[in-house]
């Protein structure tokens, strides 16, 4: 924020002082404008890639029929999804986006004609003029529009904001826009649930989910739903880390991992990745704090992960044998607790890996 001209130092040391400041924090803006575009540039530059190769592929397929095709495709198709959404995760001004971003997004279309509306009518919480006490008159209204799916049938909502004005002094009053989960955009909450559980729950990727809206007369770009699925990451972070705080506030927790199938575009096979499951649960104790379990995944099952998540737990962790965990002990500030199902397996580990160390010093010693 510009200073002043009266609230300047007269000192000329200290004004080449405050030049200095105002120069550096000017090259660390600078510097962060260019980190966005070149990571946009990079994003941009895959998503084309990736689109040719999709063009490539479909002339391939076009005539015969091969499941590897299909396979590698399909992969391809996912991480375009996946690329497209983490653009709607990570808006960006666009005056910075619009040099690098090659890539044109679709252009809204109406809303088809032919669904059914529903008014919700917003009537101004005022009854007289809030200005001068005058009575109110009808003036017009805005109409904004909102795609939902209800009971797996599209409908329209149309927010009517009816607009009144004062008839002494003109002042126009109006019921205020409804929040809306994605700012300006036209999906509303049920349109992007049933759309979030069909893509993670039921394993329909949005091509498929646009070929699917299509059939009722609805043209969803894929795009457009990837970025709204980016967006709707960013709205549910909160609600992921509060209950990560949740689970591991009680300084006892139960932790496991469990490998996934990756899709791994381009190489047409599948790798596998690791899913870590923390779980809070004291009802065997007796209390009453209800039960909840945080999932955080990695690519591999390397010890970092595991410290990186328990890196500002402190207490009892109740884990099996993994070699991973032995970092998470070092310090003393977590408590390991063997499981009854992994007890004999953690036992025996950590006697054999107790004597070998006994022995190796031994032998050092000798």
């Amino acid at each position: 924020m510009p200073a002043a001209p009266d609230t300047l130092p007269d000192d000329i040391e200290a004004l080449k002082a405050l030049l200095r400041h105002r120069d550096d924090e000017l090259q660390q803006l600078r510097d962060t404008v260019s980190t966005l575009e070149q990571a946009l540039s990079v994003r941009s530059l895959e998503i084309e890639q990736l689109k040719l190769q999709l063009a490539k592929l479909r002339r391939m397929q076009f005539g015969r029929k091969s499941e590897k095709l299909d396979r590698q495709i399909e992969q391809l198709e996912t991480r375009l999804e996946d690329l497209l959404a983490e653009e709607g995760e990570h808006p960006v001004d666009a005056a910075v986006s619009a040099p690098t971003l090659t890539t044109p997004r679709p252009a809204r279309q109406p809303l088809p004609a032919h669904l059914p509306r529903e008014d919700r009518v917003l009537e101004p919480e005022e009854q007289d003029c809030p200005s001068c006490g005058g009575k109110l008159k009808p003036l017009g209204e805005d109409v904004s529009e909102q795609l939902d799916l209800i009971d797996a049938a599209f409908k329209v909502i149309r927010h009517i904001r009816r607009k009144k004005v004062c008839a002494c002094c003109d002042v126009i009053v109006q019921a205020p826009a409804p929040s809306r989960p994605i700012e300006r955009g036209i999906a509303a909450p049920g349109l992007l649930a049933h759309i979030l559980v069909s893509k993670f729950a039921d394993h329909q990727p949005l091509y498929r989910q646009s070929a699917i809206y299509a059939r009722a007369g609805v043209d969803l770009d894929r795009s457009t739903m990837a970025r709204w699925i980016g967006a709707c990451g960013a709205l549910l972070r909160p609600l992921v880390e509060a209950l990560r705080r949740y689970v591991l506030a009680p300084g006892k927790v139960h932790a496991d991992d469990t490998p996934m199938p990756v899709l791994a575009p381009g190489n047409g096979q599948t790798k596998t990745g690791r899913l870590w499951v923390y779980v809070r649960d004291d009802r065997n104790s007796g209390s009453a704090a209800p039960p909840a379990v945080w999932f955080a995944y990695s690519p591999n099952r390397q010890g970092q992960h595991p410290q990186s998540h328990l890196a500002q737990f402190s207490g009892v962790l109740q884990a099996d044998a993994f070699a991973g965990y032995n970092e998470v002990y070092a310090d003393g500030r977590i408590r390991e607790a063997a499981c009854m199902a992994h007890y004999p397996e953690c036992f025996f580990i950590r006697s054999s890996m107790h004597e070998a160390t006994v022995r190796r010093r031994s032998m050092a010693g000798a």
